[in-house]
């Protein structure tokens, strides 16, 4: 649930700040007749990613087998690949606020209609983005812990709340620690995914497990006990990984865990 709850949120919010800040931008300089443009803008990004999920499930339900195991095992991966990207992308974003205004100044510098059709783009664009990485990530969650409907909802509602609060209650929240305290967190969950991915390729016969298993403390902490599931969920946990399992998570960690620290201190 948690791990749903976060994906959702910080997913969420990063669509609400863009369209919030392009609105506020618009009634700030008495631009509020293309705020209308910008809502429908929003509205085909929620369609266009809800068509996604769709025909993703759709392709995904036809595997079975090894084949299930290396779409899975891909499709973590990928997930882990867009979650990086994302959190390193969020830490730069120190000037979030100026960027997307002088977009939404290209776009009304130009006719009307270009202006209404950048704007529209511009909304779109930033909803469908959030709205595919979101599908692709709860499905990496979905094979490696399983979904959760509350989780999720309740992630969409939390991040619409703070977006709101952040615009219209003169800048309550702290966006930089909240980004700081999310992006910690989706690190350590992305690096379970890589190791889950890891394990889904090895079944695939695509890896090599090199040592399996390397230990095991199941005995300790099983799996499938609660506390096992609280952290195989959100932080990858295994009681009895490979070798090559192992390396993937220690080396992603270290790895990211630069990057980030450069991210943020730039």
């Amino acid at each position: 649930m948690i791990e749903n709850f976060l994906i959702t949120s910080r997913e969420t919010l990063e669509a609400s700040l863009v369209i919030g800040i392009i609105l506020a931008y618009l009634q700030r300089t008495d631009k509020e007749s293309y705020k209308k443009t910008v809502w429908m803008g929003v509205a085909f990004g929620l369609g266009l990613s809800v068509l996604t999920a769709i025909l993703f499930n759709v392709f995904a339900g036809g595997f079975e087998g090894r084949a299930e195991a290396l779409f899975e095992g891909v499709t973590m991966l990928i997930g882990v690949a867009l979650l990086t990207t994302m959190i390193l992308w969020m830490m730069r974003q120190r000037r979030i606020a100026e960027h997307i205004h002088s977009k939404v100044d290209t776009h009304l510098a130009k006719d009307a209609i270009f202006s209404h059709l950048g704007l529209f783009f511009l909304a779109m664009i930033a909803v469908l983005r959030e709205g595919v990485e979101t599908v692709i990530f709860l499905n990496a969650v979905r094979y490696s812990s399983g979904l959760s409907l509350i989780g999720g909802l309740l992630g969409v509602a939390v991040a619409i709340g703070l977006g709101w609060l952040f615009f219209y209650e003169s800048r309550k929240i702290n966006l930089k620690k909240l980004f700081t305290f999310s992006s910690v967190l989706l690190i350590l969950f992305a690096a379970g995914l890589v190791a889950h991915g890891v394990h889904e390729l090895e079944e695939a016969k695509v890896l090599d497990p090199l040592i399996s298993p390397l230990y095991s403390i199941n005995g300790v902490v099983n799996e499938n006990s609660v506390l096992g599931s609280f952290l195989k969920g959100l932080f990858g946990y295994n009681g009895n990984p490979s070798l090559l399992e192992a390396l993937s998570y220690w080396v992603y960690l270290g790895a990211v865990g630069v990057m980030w620290k450069r991210a943020s201190t730039a």
